[in-house]
């Protein structure tokens, strides 16, 4: 079974460290983690994905938002030039010498694109400066 995920969160995926929206938001996000990191493939999707269960269905919940919509529109872009073509149903296996590629090019700014607007933006730079560190994701 791979791990659903919708395109800017290959990009969250980089710097989370055990912090989120709430207790439960944290709990599936390290399991995630866990399951990418144990090899498990990631399957792109459009809209709400494994991280979003949950909390698709709050009414607070962003995960349907039409600016998330051109945030995952904005990391496909930005993504494109190290993964290649994405759509939905893409499969991927982020490796560690694929995610310290991603990581690379996440510090250096080039595929933060879909970054911006986004309230974990600074936190997340915060991580990268810190040489990803405590990112849940080896």
């Amino acid at each position: 079974m791979a791990v659903r995920l919708r395109p800017h969160h290959l990009l969250c995926v980089l710097t989370y460290s055990g912090k989120g929206y709430s207790p439960a938001f944290t709990e599936n996000f390290d399991r995630i983690a866990a399951r990418l990191a144990g090899g498990e493939a990631v399957s792109l999707v459009q809209g709400p994905d494994d991280v979003c269960a949950g909390l698709a269905d709050a009414p607070e919940a962003h995960c349907r938002n039409a600016s998330i919509t051109v945030r995952d529109e904005a990391a496909i872009q930005a993504l494109q030039p190290l993964l290649g073509p994405l759509k939905p149903g893409a499969a991927l296996l982020l490796s560690p010498a694929l995610v310290t590629a991603l990581r690379s090019a996440f510090q250096a700014g080039a595929i933060r694109r879909a970054c911006h607007g986004c309230e974990w933006a600074d936190f997340c730079t915060a991580i990268a400066d810190s040489g990803f560190g405590d990112a849940r994701l080896p």
